[in-house]
């Protein structure tokens, strides 16, 4: 039930193009309404929950929030659970919507008090808007510019005290000066089966699908630690149980339908595997670059390393070397292949070791 609504991940690449407004209305529908029905994540948890209950004891806006971590996770359910838990309107937004210091003058500047502004993607906002939002984080406060030149003039507006959650997939590109302004700073892991199993059965509730442990657990085995993938996955299931099967959902018509979908058990899709198999088959296990691997599965050079690999990586079937993309030996055991053999006898994975 936790997960966001944006940035690149393999549940957008499952069924469809993009969710219609039947899959969003169900995705918010199943998003939890306060921290107590969230599932996982217990200290992030646990330290918001400070943060908020500490606010509301003195009668005051939260501190600014910074959420960090894969898509997926539940930052952008966070940012409304924190809404709700202040009692206060939520604005949402996003970084790559903000280009100029003026699109972000014009949204503060509507703020009401207590306001929560969710700024999805935030390391992606224009370096001008984003040394605007200094001042407006620390003082409440912006200048905004009138005229050019020599008679330019700064006119200061002042803010109602308001709380802003960022939201970024990349914290390591978001500037200190940025960075240290937030009161509080959440890193989300990725959820552990039992974690995700949990997620899913409360969903099936919500969904009113009647599913068994074996079959969430089938499920909750190929979600790759994402809440929202496996619940995109479980109303792919439902919808093969209530065509090929009673509509009850067990260990079989799980992995029945999730066969449908080329999603294996261990989470692997489509492009995963196409990647896999060019790296072995066609260049006997790296390294090989990453444009040359691109062109080899017929995608642009930012899909392969922005959706694929680092799942992949994470699940220890491909490395990155500096001298380029490398299979590791669990690689060739998951698709079933045999490791070329070098002269010495020994599995040819040049490169993975810099030999």
């Amino acid at each position: 039930m936790n997960w966001d609504d944006n940035g690149p991940d393999i549940d957008q690449r499952l069924v469809d193009s993009g969710p219609d407004g039947e899959d969003q209305a169900v995705e918010a529908a199943l998003r939890p309404k306060d921290l107590d029905e969230f599932v996982g994540q217990e200290k992030v948890r646990e330290q918001l929950d400070l943060v908020l209950r500490a606010a509301r004891a003195r009668g005051a806006t939260a501190d600014h929030v910074l959420l960090s971590g894969a898509p997926g996770l539940g930052k952008t359910t966070l940012s409304m659970i924190i809404a709700a838990e202040m009692n206060a309107p939520i604005r949402i937004t996003s970084g790559p919507a903000i280009q100029h210091a003026g699109d972000l003058a014009a949204i503060l500047s509507s703020l009401q008090e207590g306001e929560v502004l969710f700024l999805d993607e935030i390391h992606r906002m224009s370096r001008p808007a984003e040394e605007m939002l200094y001042m407006a984080m620390e003082d409440f406060r912006v200048d905004v510019i009138v005229g050019k030149g020599p008679g330019a003039t700064a006119i200061p507006l002042e803010l109602p005290p308001f709380t802003l959650v960022g939201a970024t997939t990349r914290a390591g590109l978001l500037p200190p000066p940025l960075r240290d302004r937030f009161g509080f700073t959440g890193h989300m892991e990725f959820y552990e089966p039992a974690e995700l199993e949990r997620v899913l059965h409360r969903s099936a509730r919500l969904l009113d699908v009647e599913i068994d442990t074996d079959g969430a657990a089938e499920i909750a085995g190929r979600s790759r630690g994402t809440p929202r993938i496996a619940n995109r996955l479980l109303r792919r299931v439902r919808d093969y149980a209530q065509v090929k099967a009673d509509g009850i959902i067990d260990r079989d018509i799980a992995a029945a339908a999730l066969k449908v979908y080329e999603v294996d058990a261990r989470g692997l899709d489509r492009l995963d595997r196409a990647v896999l198999g060019a790296l072995l088959k066609l260049f006997g296990g790296g390294p090989v670059g990453l444009s040359t691997l691109a062109v080899a599965v017929g995608e642009e050079r930012e899909t392969v390393e922005e959706v694929a690999e680092p799942f992949l990586v994470r699940e220890g079937l491909l490395a990155r070397t500096p001298r380029g993309r490398v299979a590791t030996p669990a690689a060739w055991t998951h698709l079933g292949l045999v490791p070329p053999q070098q002269g010495n006898g020994k599995i040819g994975q040049q490169g993975l070791f810099g030999t």
